[in-house]
């Protein structure tokens, strides 16, 4: 059985902690477990926001109560389990790195103690896992970053960064898909949009996919970015064996 914790979360959720420390098995738990408890529909069960270490569990009082969901939920959950997948679905996102598309490349390289190629290299070389979503509709926080990469906040966040901009904040990194505020440090940027509400799957991927940073030179960025106005560009998404 898979161990978790339950606590009350307000008046109408639960939160079910797996671990307190980030690592691949404790997504895949709490992945397994949202799957299960969504394919179970709970009557009552309103929604399920899985996060880095846990689940929460929204719920209507009326139609299910605090005990009763408790018990349900881990008569579900006794034999669930974290091993990993045969297949993984693989993202792949081109990446236009420094210059005006990323104007912290440098300030990440020094921090590393590396070229701005290098930290490229670096950043592309590796497949990151999605741990989770949040912060705006279709911000993936991704795993593994390589430790030579981790770089702190900006001290003083910026009021605006453009949509698509990818950056790194102390062990993470990740993918703006909105313009918003943010602190990140950015390195590159995307010309593809991870959010489009106009999408029969407004979110290009999903908690457990993997993303793939490929490097694009600033004419491609443009090219690519026509194809995405005009509804021609094909997004690039495998199944690979783990």
């Amino acid at each position: 059985m898979a161990s978790f914790s339950i606590s009350i979360a307000g008046d109408s959720a639960i939160n079910l902690e797996f671990a307190r420390t980030i690592s691949p098995e404790t997504s895949r738990l709490v992945r397994a477990a949202a799957q299960t408890l969504s394919e179970d529909r709970i009557l009552g069960v309103t929604e399920l926001v899985p996060t880095f270490c846990s689940l929460m569990v929204c719920y209507d009082p009326g139609l299910i109560g605090y005990d009763d969901l408790c018990a349900r939920v881990t008569g579900k959950l006794r034999t669930i389990t974290g091993s990993a997948d045969s297949l993984h679905r693989i993202v792949t996102i081109p990446v236009c790195y420094g210059g005006e598309y990323g104007p912290d490349l440098q300030t990440v390289a020094d921090h590393a103690g590396l070229s701005p190629r290098e930290v490229i290299e670096l950043h592309s070389g590796r497949d990151y896992l999605i741990d989770m979503l949040g912060f705006l509709p279709g911000f993936a926080y991704l795993g593994g970053l390589d430790e030579r990469l981790h770089t702190p906040r900006l001290a003083s966040p910026r009021t605006v960064i453009p949509a698509g901009s990818v950056g790194i904040g102390g062990a993470q990194t990740g993918i703006y898909p909105l313009a918003s505020p943010g602190g990140w440090q950015l390195i590159g940027r995307t010309p593809v949009l991870p959010y489009d509400p106009a999408r029969a799957q407004p979110i290009l991927y999903a908690a457990g996919d993997y993303i793939r940073f490929s490097p694009i030179s600033e004419k491609r960025y443009q090219a690519i970015q026509a194809q995405v106005d005009n509804g021609t560009y094909h997004y690039e998404i495998t199944m690979e064996e783990n």
